[in-house]
């Protein structure tokens, strides 16, 4: 597109010549024959000259002409200019000056070809990117030690295990000298597992800040291009930097995106970008060169994924796992986030901690700049206890919905949430109910809550029966109420699915199928690596498990309908209801508790009618 602009703009500037105006062949005639033409040049049909006067013809005006002689013409032109003493030039068709026409020709080749040998010698003479020059250098970023604030582990809160894993690579980075002399060498690679918001890539950022030293870092995306070879070109430019800097650190963030099993990618030759970057990526970190005083960190929460080579010792010695915090960590979390706040004298972290079970500590970062923004909106001074309820609400379910429900929707709706919140008043060993609500808000038109009492990382056969029980309450609530059923139990159902199905699959807790995990190693999927009569027998035990607890959710809700009803009044009533209302409204003793009772986690699920079970680690280990 350049080269076709280029060659038009040389086109018009070596040919065009001065501006004529153009006038009709009869205009042209009715001149010669008045005696006001000066000279003419044809070429072919066209006619340019000059006029002895100015000729005016539409808006235009001047002395220069040019018209074109119509190939039908009969009149005697010649005979007519040499009776006027008109001088007349004629030029062979396509003539012009050789040097033009070859610029105008070649002009687009030459100034292709030159560009392709400019960038040529760009590449040719550009630093350790090779002949990708340019294009091969790496994107990292580097943060020296005097680039500015540092983080440190003191702003790395809620995953101490973590900070203890590392510390001694902090150490040697420090004082190298001292592993040195014993002949010891520090792990050529960490690589941080956990789930998305734990805080690996904070923890690499403190290592670099405590250590001192400089900190490459870069996503495993930015390797990658679509020229074949920028990736290795980048990942040797790289390490390069990291070796003329060292001791220092590289710090690859989503270390999956390139560092997939290369025995189940699909590749389509033995040129694959991600493939080479990858063999660059092994090699630096441990082939025939040796690396010192550079270390490796990566992150990535799909370590499932990763290929075995990058895995071994020598390349990624160690495997630190960031885990979601406990119930202290997450408080130790909310302090870190809370310290620029001011808090008001209600404000309890340890009892925010206890309320947020399974949140990790972008989830609690992100609760304690919602609680602040809700307090600035409503112009308070402080941030309140109220504004933390009001802000884990609004991470998990959006902002209050404006829908004007109908009298008998509204009911029903209170009727399936009872339903919700009466089998965890019920069920042995249930998460203690802590609202109910039929306010919209976001997806959901209806709301109950459930927080744990503690921190959960083992569960018995009889806890995961109670959790499909509980979630079919609101579907056994309206065969109860109303003899029939809606869709209002779509993410009901879907969670009593996954947690059934895992029960089976998963966790061995079929006598029929007995003590067999059936799912694919890391993603938790079922494998379809089994008979067709094993899967029919999966199906059937799923099917059984939910059939037997669907029957003890209507048993139970069928001798306790009066409670039922009394606790859908109280929320049509109300439409919210917090722990203390819904013992209440059903009569039932509530129970010594050694926790106070503060906002309600965010749900597992939330769906176009509710959200009903709480976010702890069965969710997630479930969904895992």
């Amino acid at each position: 597109m350049v080269l076709l602009l280029l060659n038009y703009i040389i086109s018009i500037v070596f040919t065009s010549g001065p501006a004529r105006m153009t006038v009709p062949y009869t205009t042209f005639v009715q001149q010669a024959n008045a005696g006001n033409v000066k000279d003419v040049t044809a070429q072919s049909n066209s006619i340019q000259g000059d006029f002895k006067k100015t000729v005016t013809y539409g808006t235009a005006s001047g002395t220069l002409f040019q018209t074109e002689r119509p190939v039908f013409a009969q009149d005697n032109l010649v005979a007519l200019l040499t009776q006027h003493n008109v001088p007349i030039t004629a030029t062979p068709p396509g003539s012009g000056s050789p040097l033009l026409s070859l610029l105008i020709s070649f002009g687009p080749a030459l100034l292709l070809i030159g560009g392709l040998l400019y960038l040529s010698r760009r590449m040719q003479t550009t630093g350790p990117g090779g002949i990708l020059g340019a294009f091969g250098q790496s994107r990292a970023k580097l943060y020296s030690p005097d680039s500015g604030p540092k983080t440190t582990f003191a702003d790395v809160a809620g995953i101490e295990e973590a900070k203890q894993d590392l510390a001694q690579v902090v150490d040697f980075l420090r004082t190298p000298e001292k592993y040195q002399r014993l002949g010891a060498q520090i792990p050529h690679g960490i690589l941080l597992v956990g789930p998305p918001g734990t805080g690996k890539t904070l923890l690499a950022r403190a290592v670099a800040g405590e250590s001192n030293r400089p900190f490459f870092s870069l996503s495993a995306s930015e390797f990658v291009e679509a020229i074949v070879g920028v990736g290795a070109a980048r990942v040797r430019d790289l390490f390069a930097k990291a070796k003329a800097a060292a001791p220092s650190i590289i710090f690859i963030d989503e270390l999956d995106a390139i560092g997939r099993s290369r025995a189940s990618s699909a590749t389509f030759g033995a040129n694959d970008e991600r493939e080479q970057t990858l063999n660059q990526i092994l090699t630096e970190m441990d082939g025939f060169t040796p690396n010192q005083n550079v270390v490796v960190l990566a992150a990535t929460n799909r370590p499932e994924v990763l290929d075995p080579a990058l895995l071994r010792p020598g390349r990624f010695d160690r495997r630190v796992t960031v885990s979601p915090p406990d119930r202290a960590g997450r408080e130790a979390i909310l302090k870190i986030h809370t310290r620029n706040l001011r808090l008001a004298p209600d404000v309890n972290l340890d009892d925010i901690a206890g309320a947020t079970a399974g949140f990790v500590g972008a989830d609690l970062r992100n609760i304690a700049n919602e609680a602040a923004l809700i307090a600035a909106q409503k112009g308070e001074d402080q941030v309140t206890h109220a504004d933390f309820d009001e802000a884990i609400e609004r991470s998990v379910l959006g902002l209050r919905r404006p829908i004007v429900l109908g009298p008998d929707e509204k009911r029903l709706i209170a009727y399936h949430e009872s339903g919700h919140a009466l089998m965890g008043l019920l069920v042995p060993g249930a998460d203690p109910v802590k609202k109910l609500t039929i306010v919209p808000r976001g997806l959901s038109l209806g709301s109950t809550y459930s927080q744990p009492i503690d921190d959960r990382y083992n569960y018995p056969e009889s806890y995961l029966r109670g959790r499909i029980t509980l979630a079919l309450g609101g579907r056994a609530a309206e065969e109860v109420a109303y003899g029939a059923v809606t869709t209002g139990a779509e993410s009901d159902l879907q969670q009593v699915n996954q947690i059934a199905r895992s029960m089976v699959a998963r966790f061995g807790m079929s006598p029929k199928l007995g003590p067999l995990n059936l799912t694919q190693p890391g993603n938790g999927d079922v494998a379809q690596h089994f008979s067709e009569e094993t899967s029919k027998l999966l199906d059937e035990e799923v099917r059984r498990i939910v059939d037997e607890c669907h029957r003890e959710s209507v048993r139970m809700l069928t001798e306790n309908r009066d409670r039922l009803d009394r606790l859908a009044e109280a929320v049509l009533k109300k439409d919210t209801l917090d722990t203390d209302e819904i013992y209440a409204a059903t009569g039932i003793s509530k129970p010594a508790s050694s926790h106070p009772v503060i906002a309600p986690p965010l749900p597992a699920n939330g769906s176009a009618r509710d959200g009903d079970l709480a976010k702890d680690e069965v969710g997630s280990e479930i969904r895992r």
